[in-house]
Parts: C-alpha cells; sequence; structure tokens
C-alpha cells in the first residue's frame, strides 16, 4: 500500500497543529461557532445529536495493521469503545469531545491518517474496488490512479469550496463493485479496440434527495491526460454550480439542467485549454504502481489439500466459505470478508477488542492489510485457503463470521435518529428488528444476493435508492414512517429504485419487507435473482401483498 513521503507526513502533521490552534481559540471564545464551522468540516468534524462525530478518511479503503491498531486505541481513549465504518469507505466517531479532536488527529498522523476533506464543500475520500488488485475480472488495478487522485485532491486550492461536495469513484474490473456511476465523476479502467488500456470517465450521478445515474463524458481517455480532465470537469462545476440553492448544488443538476451535450463540449473546451500543462506521465504512473506490488504469495499454496477435507468436516465452515469469500486470482488464496452484520449489532459498528484482533489476524494470515468495503464490511484480501479455517474460527469467536454477505440480513443502515441530527427516523433499531426476524426464516440462505439499504432522511447516507430493497425514514406528524423502493442497483446496470406505494408505519416495516421477500419466493423462476423477479413481474404483486395486510 502507498507509504507516506516527508512532504505527506509533513501535510498532515502540520494540519493537526494548525486545527489545534484552531480548537483551542473556538474553546476560548475568540472564534465564533459559524467561524468555526467551516475550519472543523475541512477537519471531519460534525455536530450530531448527542455529540461531535469526527470521519476519518479511509483512501479507496485501505488500511494497515498498524492504523487498525490506532483506529483501536482511538476509540478506547476518546470515545465509547466502538466506532463506525461507513458506504463511502471511511471510518466515524460518534463521541469524541471536541477538545480532545486536535489528539485524535496528532494520534493518526502518526500512522499516515488524518480527515482533511471527509467532509464540507470540496473533494472527498476518493473511493474503489474493495477487491481491487486481486479480482479475477479486472482490466487494471485502479488503486494507483486512486492514489495519484488521492494526491490531487488534497487542499487543491481551487476546489477547496464548491458549490457542494464531490466525490470520485474508480473501478478497474468489469463488474462494478464501488458503485461508479452513482458519483459526482465515475471513473472505469477500459480498453479500446487497440487493446490500449484508458479511461471511460462519467459525471453527474449522485444520490440523496435527487438520485440520478452518471452519464459518459469521455468514452476513453489516455491516461496521461487523467488529472486535467478530471481538473476541467472540476473547473465547469465550480463556474457554474448552484451556490444559491443547497439542494441543486450538486453536479448531477449542473449536468441535468445543461444537458449532456453542452457540459460535455465545456468540460471539452476547458481540457483543451489546460491538458498539456498538467500531463501524467509513465514514470509517474511506475512511480505510484510500485506501491501496489503483489505480496509474496506462496506458490505452493494450491496444493495444500487441508482447505478441502476442512469443507467436508465443518458444515458450519463451509456455509462461511460460500458465503462470506471470494475468489482471488492467485491459486490457493482466497479473500475473506468480515461480516459488521450480526442479527444484534448496528451495520458497521465493530468495538477496539474487534480491531485489535483483526489486526492480529491481518499480520498472521493476510500481510498485514485490511480493506474496508461499500456495504460497511471490512476484508482480508489474500488469505492462503489453508488457513481460512483458523481465521473463521477466531472470527467466530469475535462475532465477525455471521455467514451473510450478500444476503438480506448484510443490510445498509446510516445511523438514523439514534446520533445524526439530520435524521427523520431511526434506523439501527429497525435493522435489528429485521434481521432478527430474518435470521429466522428458513430460506434466508437460499434466496441469494439481495441487497437492503435503509436511510433515516433523504440525504441518503445508506444509499437506498439502490437497494434492491429500498428503505427511507420519513417523519409525520412526528411519527417514524418508511417508505419502500424496489429495483434499485449500484453495479453495472445502475437503477433507481420505484417507490413501492405509500410509507408504511414504524411497527408495520419488519412484517412489509417479510412479505416482500414472501411475494419473491413465491414468484421467482429456479433460482432467478431477486432483481429479475422484480423486473418481470413489476411491483404490483409486491403492492398488493403488502397493503393488503399492512
Amino acid at each position: 500500500m502507498y507509504q507516506y513521503n516527508e512532504r505527506d507526513q509533513t501535510l498532515v502533521e502540520e494540519r493537526a497543529h494548525q486545527f489545534r490552534g484552531q480548537t483551542e481559540r473556538y474553546l476560548t471564545g475568540e472564534l465564533g461557532a459559524d467561524e468555526f464551522r467551516a475550519l472543523r468540516l475541512m477537519n471531519g468534524l460534525y455536530v450530531q445529536t448527542h455529540a461531535p462525530m469526527l470521519r476519518v478518511a479511509i483512501p479507496y479503503g485501505l488500511l494497515s495493521s498498524k492504523q487498525v491498531r490506532m483506529l483501536a486505541h482511538i476509540a478506547r481513549k476518546y470515545d465509547k469503545n466502538y466506532c463506525h465504518f461507513t458506504t463511502r469507505q471511511n471510518v466515524q466517531y460518534n463521541w469524541p469531545a471536541i477538545e480532545s479532536v486536535p489528539d485524535i488527529l496528532a494520534d493518526l498522523a502518526t500512522v499516515q491518517m488524518h480527515a482533511i476533506q471527509t467532509s464540507g464543500n470540496c473533494l472527498r475520500n476518493t473511493t474503489s474496488d474493495h477487491l481491487a488488485g486481486i479480482c479475477t475480472d479486472e482490466i487494471e488495478d485502479p488503486r494507483p490512479y486512486c492514489e495519484i487522485i488521492r494526491q490531487w485532491t488534497t487542499l487543491h486550492p481551487e476546489f477547496a469550496y464548491l458549490p457542494r461536495k464531490f466525490k470520485i469513484a474508480v473501478s478497474g474490473a468489469e463488474h462494478d463493485r464501488a458503485a461508479v456511476q452513482l458519483h459526482d465523476i465515475g471513473v472505469y479502467l477500459v480498453k479500446n479496440d487497440a487493446g490500449d488500456i484508458g479511461f471511460r470517465v462519467l459525471a453527474g450521478g449522485g444520490l440523496g434527495r435527487t438520485p440520478i445515474i452518471g452519464q459518459t463524458v469521455k468514452p476513453f481517455l489516455e491516461k496521461r491526460y487523467l488529472l486535467s480532465y478530471l481538473e476541467a470537469i472540476l473547473r465547469v462545476y465550480n463556474l457554474l454550480g448552484r451556490r444559491d440553492n443547497l439542494y441543486k448544488a450538486r453536479i448531477k443538476i449542473l449536468v441535468k439542467e445543461t444537458g449532456l451535450e453542452t457540459f460535455t463540449a465545456m468540460v471539452e473546451n476547458e481540457w483543451l485549454r489546460i491538458r498539456d500543462t498538467m500531463l501524467l506521465s509513465d514514470e509517474r504512473i511506475a512511480e505510484i504502481k510500485a506501491h501496489f506490488t503483489p505480496p509474496a504469495y506462496d506458490v505452493h499454496a494450491a496444493a495444500d489439500p487441508t482447505f478441502e477435507q476442512q469443507l467436508s468436516n465443518n458444515p458450519a465452515f463451509a456455509t462461511w466459505v460460500k458465503r462470506n469469500t471470494e475468489i482471488h486470482k492467485t491459486p490457493g488464496y482466497r479473500a475473506a470478508y468480515i461480516s459488521l452484520k450480526a442479527p444484534d449489532s448496528p451495520p458497521g459498528d465493530i468495538s477496539d477488542a474487534q480491531l485489535d484482533a483483526i489486526a492480529d489476524l491481518a499480520d498472521q494470515y493476510s500481510f498485514g492489510e485490511i480493506r474496508t468495503t461499500h456495504r460497511q464490511n471490512l476484508l482480508l484480501a489474500d488469505i492462503r485457503q489453508s488457513d481460512l479455517y483458523p481465521v473463521w474460527q477466531t472470527l467466530t469467536r469475535l462475532k465477525l463470521a455471521t455467514p451473510n454477505i450478500g444476503t438480506v440480513t448484510d443490510m445498509i443502515c446510516c445511523p438514523g435518529l439514534d446520533f445524526c441530527s439530520l435524521a427523520n427516523a431511526g434506523s439501527i433499531g429497525i435493522a435489528r428488528e429485521i434481521n432478527a426476524t430474518l435470521d429466522d426464516l428458513d430460506y434466508i440462505h437460499d434466496i441469494g444476493d439481495i441487497k437492503i439499504n435503509m436511510s433515516g432522511c433523504m440525504n441518503g447516507c445508506a444509499h437506498q435508492s439502490v437497494g434492491h430493497i429500498g428503505i427511507l425514514g420519513v417523519d409525520k406528524k412526528g411519527d417514524e414512517w418508511y417508505q419502500i423502493t424496489l429495483g434499485g442497483s449500484s453495479e453495472n446496470q445502475a437503477a433507481i429504485g420505484e417507490r413501492l406505494g405509500p410509507a408504511v408505519a414504524k411497527h408495520e416495516i419488519t412484517p412489509a419487507i417479510v412479505d416482500i421477500l414472501a411475494v419473491y419466493v413465491e414468484k421467482r423462476l429456479d433460482d432467478e435473482p431477486f432483481l429479475n423477479t422484480v423486473h418481470r413481474i413489476g411491483l404490483e404483486p409486491f403492492r398488493e401483498k403488502v397493503y393488503a395486510t399492512h
């Protein structure tokens, strides 16, 4: 993984020192709340319902065991012994005292971490495929380009105060696991007809109140022009994006109102003006790629018969391998998910003790690296198949081996009313109730990949608009209600879910989800995936079942 140079380290240390002074001035009254607000947001600090919330950046979801131990230390010393992993591969602390945040940032800097630009109207953390570098469908590893983008975006002087927050995602695989089409800018590594690898660039995607699928603005871009083209998009947006209306300030609204053809022409004109002034050289790409060379895999790993024997002897282990591991491009290896979706735990939450234990597992079995995913789980990417059994045993003891990756209980959930000051309805309690109910259903592991996403407000932090089943909390005269959408997707055929009907009351949402799954089980053809069934039969059978009984 990328290691900071002297310039990187100086930047994060000086930023932490700078914020210490700003915080001290705020606490003594020298800085007003409004003045401090802009400063704290640029350093990842929010004011939530019960306490401040600090969001820490995890660039493209990659962590070292040393960094994970630091996250555990911060949870113990400054929070309530846990933290929360988000859908943008970052981590959040929900209970730090404002006066302790400078100390947290200083601690983070010692392990090459920070909270810079994790909030505010700026360029946010660049995200990517959690299987980057190991998946069998990869055209090229996207992580070097994510790192190049990270360096370009960090404290970019022209884009520190954009009309609204701005998010970039990069994928190098045929299968989109990074929700690329739902970002302000999406970047795919692609091959052209001549066999050259470059980028397909999309713009104008986004979720929240107005979910929109991004559109292609550049079908093929040579690698040397990556930064100049992204810069051109940002310049057009920075000049023309709405600053008079918070809800129309995102680039998705600019692209929609301007029209794709006109917007693309403006980007092209700006790009032609600047493209030769900021070329990305082959040497620079090679320099960054050197940080992402494959680890020293065991060339004899595939010959070890232990794995097959363990699968045959232990059905519970076999179930976990089926649900919670991925095929690796290196023979004899697999990637193993760490499920943060135990039935009695808030989705995405993890304790300090669990973090320390995961760091130990990574050191012993996965070259000291851990990854975060878009569905609020973790991943050990490079495990020998013969080592999966002891890894599973340890994760089971830690309550991190629930075999539910890709199932309906692998739910994305925002903090909701439990923490967030923007929320209209609770999420964590509803998620726990749904998971507990579904966990008792006999068919739950036989119905395949179904993604449930639930958000407590229209900001859509849990991406409910693109869930196979989306749940959105709404307020009705002080009561919590929930709208349901079906048919969304964040993958290759990205789609916005369609509203099922009127919102249902809090006590009805879990029975409604059970009814939706019952219709699917009844109507599906053989092993037909949930989305295929929804597209084939439409929403009416689901509506009839849900609203006839609730």
